[in-house]
């Protein structure tokens, strides 16, 4: 890492150049690290709580094992989505104990023990077709250090699966409610259980759901109230949201 610009500005807080307020604000811009393809944020952590994630779409499998090693040498945790099997194996040359979720797409490795608070994410799809979406979820809440659970494929076609899950529904923190076709689970979620709810649109379905837009639009005009909605198939983005809210919990329930 190169250290000159932390150096600059000690000394120009130390000659009384730039005021307290100045070097804070400064420092939380200055922890960067660039690489041939990519300006790596290290800071990223202090300000969000969790280091910069690699989205591995269009970035070759070098790519992104330079941005993974990178990242490990901070030792820090590490989370890379939408990663193919050839990712996964220029990774593992860098980061020995990396996993990979075929299903989810992501590669994941935990610099070390997580503390996990007591506050429950529960994640549910409403098809079996959404699991690979809720996967991405799933592994991003475990290296984020958040206790998860899964319900899969109680959708509104069946309705009744979602009362014989009510107790988890009940006690869950927030809930990750991820759905195809209509994309009409969430509201159902949404009109019962008393948490937040999260609710991510998949591209699952026939052609007129348009690659999830139907289900999109279905989540967004929602009749029941303080419903989020997250982009269509990100997974990720909705466990970071849920994340960003749990890291601010108390650790007793």
């Amino acid at each position: 890492m190169n250290y000159q610009p932390i150096k600059k500005l000690l000394k120009q807080f130390k000659d009384d150049a730039i005021t307290m307020d100045d070097f804070i604000r400064e420092l939380s811009h200055i922890n960067v690290e660039e690489l041939e393809h990519t300006t790596l944020d290290h800071q990223r952590k202090a300000r969000l709580g969790f280091p910069e994630v690699i989205f591995c779409q269009n970035k070759t499998p070098q790519q992104v094992a330079d941005i993974a090693g990178a990242i490990a040498k901070q030792n820090y945790s590490f989370l890379a989505t939408r990663a193919s099997l050839a990712h996964f194996k220029a990774v593992k040359r860098y980061i020995k104990k990396a996993q990979y979720n075929t299903l989810g797409k992501t590669i994941s490795f935990s610099a070390q023990t997580m503390h996990h608070k007591p506050h429950r994410l529960l994640i549910i799809t409403a098809g079996t077709s959404d699991i690979p979406v809720a996967e991405e979820a799933k592994e991003t809440a475990l290296v984020m250090g958040l206790t998860v659970e899964t319900i899969y494929d109680i959708g509104v076609a069946g309705i009744h699966r979602v009362f014989h899950n009510w107790d988890k529904i009940h006690e869950a923190t927030i809930i990750i409610v991820i759905a195809g076709m209509e994309g009409a689970l969430p509201s159902v979620i949404g009109g019962l259980a008393p948490c937040p709810v999260i609710a991510v649109p998949t591209s699952v379905g026939y052609g007129a759901s348009f690659q999830g837009i139907a289900a999109l639009l279905g989540m967004l005009n929602s009749c029941a109230p303080g419903i989020s909605v997250v982009n269509i198939d990100n997974g990720f983005g909705a466990v970071y949201c849920a994340y960003r809210i749990i890291k601010n919990l108390p650790d007793t329930q």
